[in-house]
């Protein structure tokens, strides 16, 4: 009998664990996912944006102090 039993009740939590997340659960994990997705985005596009930003003022400020030396070697 306890053999039907542990038969009975593995069969049983199998077929709870086997049914998955319902369509409302997945869709909440698809939104969560998009969200993340959006935020990491966000975050390298930021990122790039002010690497870009950086690099150019220091080609800006590095001409402006290469001019005047350049300058000053032709007179």
């Amino acid at each position: 009998m306890k053999k039907l039993f542990t038969v009975l009740f593995v069969a049983g939590a199998m077929s709870i664990v086997a049914c998955g997340p319902s369509a409302e659960e997945k869709a909440k994990m698809e939104a969560d996912a998009q969200k993340l997705a959006d935020s990491l985005l966000n975050a390298a596009s930021q990122s790039i944006t002010e690497a870009v930003d950086s690099a150019a003022t220091a080609v800006v400020d590095s001409a402006a102090t290469a001019a005047p030396a350049t300058e000053e070697a032709h007179h």
